[in-house]
């Protein structure tokens, strides 16, 4: 027994043994003491601090319920943790009569002056013990938590010390407790102090703490209330995950709630001053601001855990040493018992395994929080940015543009240019935001291009899907910089310490090949920056083509556009490919570098330093070497993931530092010399604006250069209350009048008394020139966020003539408007944007062109009703306009602008006229055009009553129950074999992993055999250098055939890649006009993006591990029963619960990754629409809406996805104990069953050590497998088994010479838009000879678009069609659609240059390009030498953003005659442009078109149909009149005859059809 008087020395078992009398102070029961004194004083100068600084806690006013007390045990947590805080009061009042009790039996046999002393100093320390837990029970949540942390280490103290003295003891041999003398007394104590030191601590439920105490949870999330070893065991999810288990679905209600310190609004509070590059003056990278400033105590706390966890990394290799060592001398010596180690074989890994399961819990957590953050701050940002209307070269290389960007207006502002170099230019849109152009014009069209902002939706998808995605993967640097070095440092500390100076020779074999990987992770580093060039090539093709999916496939330009995907596919695939390679590299080197350090120090040890070569250090060393193994191989596994995420964080950050800002938000800009105004005037003074702060000399004129610049030289002021026209030609700047007003465009004071104001207290409301709209109802684009007023909406319903449209629709108001409003016409999503500007509160209203898609008829309607309603009185409208004659009546004020961007006139609109002879042409010509506008065929009134259909549009995103199916799995599968068959494949690919695995654990057996050597022989007669040689040769050939394998499973991934993409693309290619209004393109573009870039890498490579772990199990396994048959059925029983665990992991996992995947499609859905908004969205002040939606969309992406990983971590604790129990049962039984040597043993040890961990790490890769594997089944599965049309078929391709005229034959044609829903068309009848020209009318919802789409079969149709004589049913529909051409209302036009526009497959050379745009009229609308003129090689925006709608019309006609159809449709394709352009466009189609080319025209103008061969008149989907307008008009009770009589002009019309006939 150690006495407790004299001095204190440290012996060799790490005892403090008392040797003098002299060393009072010393004594190890003095130590809780000594804790408590330094309690005491830190409590008490935290007690001043706390009452100097005190703040009031919201806990401290709770308001008690019924009585006193109650409120006190509610302010304290609840009665849970108050009962836990009284049973640790009576553990502590125990303790003090117990060391009482001890103290009087001490002093009564002894001498008081020592150990006397010794028991009265730890009773007081027991005394002040039991004062904190009094004070923990009755003092109010701010005390509380304090005194509780105090009490924790005063208690925690004397339990350390007894299990030094008392309890170590027991687990040596040559020790005995300390304490032995009390009796009873010492292990009740002990048992006592246990309890109230660690079970009370350890189970007690922590209570909640609100991230902003006056906005607390309703209900806290359960990891923010559970106890501490619930949260360290993750055993607060085991309720979820057995509800989950017995649910047969579970759903988004059905998950914890979410933690209030993981919601968007609380993490910005805390980060935005480090990250918003608006706030953070110092301009550092936001990678700085991550890790060092807003989550630097989570990374610091994530590096704690790291090294804990190396630490107790070594548990298993020390155990291992001893046990092996007790085995070899047989127990001679021994110190420290057998079971101990067995012990600590459970303990020391669970341990570290719980401490590196922390760290992926907090770097998880800070990852997800992480992409929270800046997905949000890249929202912010994009509100701020300048939209530009810059361009790209290749329109198939870059995302599609939004469709409202305040681009200057026509050809005179239209930039031009582009790269030199397509791969470059792809650069420049993923790796660089940074806006600076030179000049630029069409006949240079190889100049450099700035970054195209036009473009920013599919940029900013980019960054927030595949560049998020890379962000997780950015976890590893913690890794990198802690954990790796850490472990190698130690791991040759102790090899050092098991082979002494051999391993130096080792390290220096490491240290000269080191070199190695560096240079394959150079190389990976550049081929993974050009694996993402042609990712973002790609995925931007994927976009703009998704984006203009229905001219595709009215085109039939399907095959085509599949097969340049396709190439975009392989180009990205062959990089892939490369990378594979790099990592097979660098998983070689990583393999060798290890086993080349283990032979040089095996044989330096043995030869150089003649030792033997014992089990207990072979198997100890080997672990180890493992360990290093590991960590070289994790190094490069990390690489990839780190260089990822460092591409992807500087493009973020290139993104936030260099992109244009908005004059308001840039400090570096001109404007703010501007002179601020507080009046409520409306003015312009002495200022140019230009669509970009690089600005080029505004001096000179417009028409010598690309870029536009509005120039107001003197002053303009907008009257308030009245309505204002701003009037001009195209391309004089009347849209950026507006922009120049809103701050859209930069400014460039031209004088001293500059100043731009439009004052904004009373609100704004703006109408775009392109109408924008949310997915979401009529009624909730039209309010906008502002409250139902019935009165004020109703009125505005009538006064925007929108009653009658709502009529149409089942559901109303309730009906969705879908992406990008395409169940409304384009006069529809101008009244409805026009409503949404006119219920606001707003003063003042900008509206660009909002009579532009309307007819004159619903325009005349505007005028009267809207703006000269009561909705309007006293309001200030500046309004854009070319029908001046129109908006006269209305006009209190007109400004007119000249082409060169300067004001011709302001005042009346008589001086506007005077001064501007074009302009007062063109409004001569609208007065004559008003008379001549076609009236309504049917006037009734719509039914206001909304239908009882819900209105949806949209469909829900599917939700596959269970686990995923084999069927699925197949398509992987089976593509992964390609031509040589599964069965050649799969069997090739099974055998190789098999040997490779088998030679994998042969290493570790030579070494065994080597050192077994040396107990069976004389240590002279081993052969050291064919041991080695004979481990060397097996390695070399282990990496051999684990190259082979490796290489024929990459292949096979990519074959499998390449297929399902192709597969994915023409399925959506192919699918119905239905099926694509009710899926978002947003849902399209993610399976086309993130899914896919899943299965090249996360499935790929889990599904390659899951192959790898499945061959080591079965490897390990045998060799464990090889050695001990007895550990058969516990094996066997080990993976039924290894399975039972993964089975109920993946009940909850799967339903939970499901949910995490379809949140993510609603915050892509947000930021296309909010950045194709973004003027509207500036306009109106809706900044903060939208970012509380974004906040709400993505708090429920956040939520799911912690649940996911946290449910990752539950399955991780669970294995772990398995392993260990395993491990530990074996270690236990084969060391007291006596009946192995040393080496076999630690070869079993090994190996179930291998073995217990692969089988649970086995069910865990499957499940992430399962998990991952939904992007394959469950999501891009799903698309390809939706609605398809037709395939083509062999019959279905017609004969070479047709169509040899245009000859179109309709029989009983019914059509209908699904197959459940009514017929839209109603037995139709006609026949139209080749060369007529048809004129089609009809009010809104008569049939006129359907007729359309039922002739090019996007509808299901029944009846006959028959095209130049052959039914149109027989043919393929890519036959079909190549040969009829259709000009939509609003054309689509792609990105990149006017010939890649006519020809986007180079099937015809310039000149038949330049005769199509001049056949269509394009040159005469502009003047020779013009640098504004539009050439072949003009830059077009997405969707011709940058282009008039008169010069998109007429490239889309230039289009059609490039096609040389015999079959032409205009769908009101001239209704929403200027008479000028009208004129030009309907002389081309009577002039230019050849005479057999047959014309179908939907108008709305009975001008441009009326000399038409016939004119045919739909109503309801019936044909009301078909015939020569001539006989027609001689109907008395004719529709049409009513028409023309009711016309004002109706000689001119009655002269037309006369000559038509």
């Amino acid at each position: 027994m150690i006495r407790d008087t004299g001095q204190v020395v440290l012996n060799r078992f790490g005892l403090w043994q008392v040797v003098g009398d002299d060393a009072l102070w010393r004594n190890t029961l003095l130590v809780p003491s000594y804790v408590a004194g330094v309690s005491t004083l830190l409590l008490v100068g935290q007690a001043i601090a706390i009452a100097l600084h005190r703040r009031k806690n919201v806990s401290d006013d709770v308001e008690e319920s019924s009585t006193r007390l109650r409120g006190h045990i509610s302010a304290l947590g609840g009665p849970i943790i108050f009962t836990f805080k009284l049973a640790r009061l009576v553990a502590c009042l125990a303790l003090v009569v117990l060391s009482a009790v001890s103290m009087y039996k001490v002093s009564s046999h002894l001498d008081f002056s020592h150990t006397g002393l010794t028991h009265a100093a730890l009773c007081a320390t027991f005394i002040y013990a039991s004062l904190l837990a009094i004070l923990t029970v009755v003092t109010k949540p701010l005390w509380n938590s304090l005194i509780t942390k105090h009490l924790i280490i005063v208690l925690l103290a004397p339990w350390a010390v007894y299990v030094y003295r008392d309890l170590w003891p027991l687990a040596t041999y040559t020790l005995s407790p300390a304490d032995s003398a009390e009796g009873w007394l010492i292990w009740t104590k002990v048992i006592v102090l246990t309890f109230a030191a660690i079970v009370v601590p350890l189970l007690m439920p922590r209570q909640y703490v609100p991230f902003d105490p006056l906005n607390p949870s309703l209900v806290p999330h359960p990891e923010q209330t559970t106890s501490w070893l619930s949260m360290v065991l993750f055993a607060y999810l085991t309720p979820f995950v057995f509800k989950a288990y017995k649910q047969p679905r579970l759903t988004l209600e059905d998950l914890p709630p979410m933690n209030d310190r993981d919601t968007l609004k609380n993490l910005i509070s805390e980060s935005y001053a480090d990250l918003d590059p608006l706030q953070n003056k110092k301009k550092r990278h936001v990678l700085f601001g991550l890790v060092l400033r807003v989550y630097l105590f989570d990374h610091v706390k994530m590096a704690v855990m790291l090294i804990l966890h190396v630490i107790g990394s070594f548990a298993a290799p020390i155990g291992i040493n001893y046990l092996l060592k007790y085995l070899e001398t047989g127990g001679e010596n021994a110190i420290v018992r057998p079971w101990f180690w067995i012990a600590w074989l459970f303990f020391g890994p669970l341990i570290s395994g719980m401490t590196f399961n922390l760290y992926f819990y907090i770097a998880l957590r800070t990852i997800v929080r992480a992409q929270g953050v800046l997905t949000q701050l890249i929202f912010d940002h994009a509100l701020r940015i300048r939209v530009q209307g810059d361009v790209k070269e290749d329109s198939l290389t870059q995302e599609s543009p939004a469709s409202e960007h305040p681009s200057p207006e026509g050809s005179s502002n239209a930039r031009g240019g582009s790269s030199s170099d397509v791969d470059e230019e792809t650069v420049a849109s993923s790796t660089s935001f940074d806006a600076k152009a030179d000049d630029q014009s069409s006949e240079t069209p190889k100049q450099e291009s700035k970054p195209n902002t036009a473009n920013l939706a599919g940029r900013l998808n980019n960054l927030v899907t595949s560049d998020m995605s890379n962000v997780h993967g950015g976890q590893g640097f913690m890794l990198l910089m802690f954990y790796v070095p850490t472990q190698l440092t130690l791991s040759l500390i102790y090899l050092y310490s098991l082979l002494g100076w051999s391993v130096l020779p080792g390290v220096a074999a490491m240290a000269l090949l080191s070199p190695l990987p560096g240079y394959v992770v150079k190389a990976l580093s550049s081929m993974q920056t050009e694996k993402m060039k042609k990712s973002d090539a790609r995925v931007q093709s994927v976009t703009e083509s998704m984006n203009v999916i229905r001219m595709i496939k009215q085109f039939g330009w399907e095959d085509k556009m599949s097969a340049l995907l396709d190439g975009r596919r392989q180009e990205e695939l062959k990089f892939v490919r490369k990378l594979r390679l790099l990592e097979l590299a660098t998983m070689n080197i990583s393999a060798f570098i290890p086993c080349a350090t283990m032979i040089v120090t095996y044989g330096i040890y043995t030869l150089a330093m003649g030792r033997e070569l014992t089990a207990s250090r072979v198997f100890a060393s080997v672990a180890v070497f493992g360990i290093v193994q590991e960590h070289f191989q994790g190094i490069f596994f990390l690489f990839p993931g780190l260089i990822q995420a460092k591409v992807s964080i500087d493009r973020i950050n290139d993104f936030l530092s260099k992109t244009e800002l908005l004059d308001q938000f840039s400090t570096g800009s001109s404007a703010a010399t501007s002179t601020p105004s507080a009046s409520s005037e409306i003015c312009i003074r002495q200022a140019a604006f230009t669509w970009s702060s690089d600005t080029e000399d505004v001096n000179l004129p417009a028409s010598s250069q690309r870029s536009f610049a509005l120039r107001i030289e003197d002053e303009l002021i907008f009257k308030r209350g009245r309505i204002n026209l701003v009037v001009g030609q195209t391309g004089s700047g009347k849209t950026s009048l507006l922009m120049a007003l809103l701050g859209e465009m930069h400014n460039i004071p031209l004088g001293p008394q500059s100043l731009v104001n439009l004052p904004r207290e009373r609100g704004i409301a703006y109408h775009a020139q392109e109408s924008w709209v949310l997915n979401e109802t009529i009624r909730n684009n039209i309010l906008f966020g502002a409250p139902y007023d019935e009165e004020r909406y109703n009125a505005v319903i009538e006064q925007c003539a929108l009653e009658r449209d709502l009529g149409l629709f089942d559901a109303g108001d309730q009906t969705e408007v879908g992406e990008k409003g395409i169940t409304l016409s384009g006069g529809q999503k101008a009244r409805v944007t026009l409503a949404r500007a006119v219920y606001s509160s707003a003063d003042i209203l900008l509206l660009d062109d909002v009579l532009a898609a309307l007819d004159v008829h619903t325009s005349r309607w505007i005028v009267d009703k809207c703006f000269r309603g009561d909705l309007m009185r006293g309001r200030t409208v500046i309004l854009v306009t070319h029908n001046v004659a129109l908006a006269t009546p209305i006009s209190d004020f007109v400004v007119s602008l000249g082409s060169d961007g300067r004001i011709l006139s302001q005042g009346s609109l008589s001086t506007a006229l005077a001064k501007d002879q074009q302009l007062s042409a063109e409004a001569a010509k609208e007065s004559e055009v008003i008379e001549k506008a076609e009236h309504e065929v049917d006037q009734e009134t719509g039914d206001k009553t909304p239908k009882t259909t819900d209105g949806k549009l949209v469909t829900a995103e599917e939700v596959s129950e269970g686990h995923v199916s084999w069927s699925a799995m197949k398509l992987l599968l089976v593509n992964m074999a390609g031509k040589p068959g599964a069965i050649v494949f799969w069997g090739a690919f099974l055998v190789l992993g098999l040997v490779t695995r088998t030679m994998s654990n042969l290493d570790i057996w030579i070494i065994g055999l080597w050192a077994r050597q040396y107990e069976l022989q004389d240590p002279q007669d081993v052969s050291v250098a064919f041991y080695m040689s004979l481990y060397l040769v097996n390695m070399l050939s282990g990496m051999l055939v684990f190259s082979a394998a490796f290489l024929l499973f990459v292949f096979g991934s990519m074959r499998a890649s390449r297929a399902i993409h192709r597969l994915l693309i023409n399925s959506v290619f192919s699918a119905t006009l239905r099926w694509l209004d009710r899926t978002p393109v947003s849902r399209i573009i993610t399976r086309c993006s993130q899914d896919i870039q899943s299965i090249d890498s996360t499935l790929s490579q889990m599904l390659l591990n899951l192959f790898d772990v499945t061959f080591t199990i079965v490897v390990k396994f045998l060799a464990v029963i090889l050695l001990s048959p007895i550990f058969l059925f516990p094996g066997l029983v080990l993976v039924a619960v290894g399975i039972w665990f993964g089975h109920i992991y993946m009940q909850a996992q799967l339903p939970v990754k499901r949910e995490s995947s379809n949140a993510r499609a609603p915050v892509l859905g947000h930021f296309g629409a909010a950045i194709t908004g973004l003027v509207s969205i500036r306009a109106y002040g809706a900044q903060e809406m939208f970012r509380q939606e974004l906040y709400r969309r993505t708090d429920r992406y956040t939520r799911v996805t912690r649940e996911f990983w946290n449910l990752n971590r539950w399955i991780v604790i669970q294995t772990d104990v398995l392993a260990g129990m395993f491990c530990a049962s074996l270690a236990a039984y084969l060391i007291y069953s006596g009946h192995m040597d040393a080496s076999k043993t630690g070869f079993s040890i090994n190996m179930a050590i291998g073995f217990s961990g692969m089988i649970l790490l086995w069910v865990r890769m499957f499940n992430r497998v399962e998990t991952e594997g939904q992007y394959l089944p469950e999501r891009i599965q799903q698309y390809l088994q939706i609605e398809h049309e037709p395939k083509p078929t062999e019959s279905g391709i017609p004969p070479a010479y047709w169509p040899a005229s245009g000859d179109l034959k309709v029989e009983n044609l019914s059509a209908r838009y699904s197959a459940d829903g009514p017929k839209v068309l109603h037995d139709l009848n006609f026949h139209v000879n080749s060369g007529e020209h048809i004129g089609i009318v009809g009010r809104t919802g008569s049939g006129k678009s359907s007729l359309t789409l039922a002739l090019l079969r996007c509808i299901l149709t029944e009846g006959g069609v028959y095209y130049d004589g052959i039914p149109t049913d027989t043919l393929n529909l890519d036959a079909l659609r190549s040969n009829i051409t259709i000009i939509p209302q609003v054309p689509e036009l792609l990105s990149g240059t006017v010939r890649q526009n006519l020809d986007p497959f180079s099937q015809h050379d310039d000149a038949v390009l330049n005769d199509a745009l001049r056949s269509a009229g394009l040159f005469s609308l502009q003047n020779e030498g013009s640098a504004s003129k539009i050439t072949l090689d003009t830059q077009i925006t997405g969707s011709g953003s940058n282009l008039s709608v008169g010069q998109r019309q007429i490239l889309a006609l230039a289009r059609a005659m490039v096609r040389q159809s015999k079959l032409l449709i205009l769908d009101e394709a001239t209704s929403a442009i200027d008479y000028e352009t009208d004129t030009v466009i309907q002389t081309s189609l009577r002039k230019e078109l050849p005479k057999d080319v047959t014309l179908l025209i939907v108008a709305h103008r009975l001008q441009t149909i009326m000399d038409a061969n016939r004119i045919m008149v739909l109503d309801a989907g019936h044909i009301v009149e078909f015939d020569e307008p001539s006989k027609l008009l001689e109907k008395k009770d004719g529709l049409l005859r009513a028409l023309v009589e009711e016309s004002g002009d109706k000689d001119i019309l009655l002269e037309m059809a006369a000559k038509s006939s």
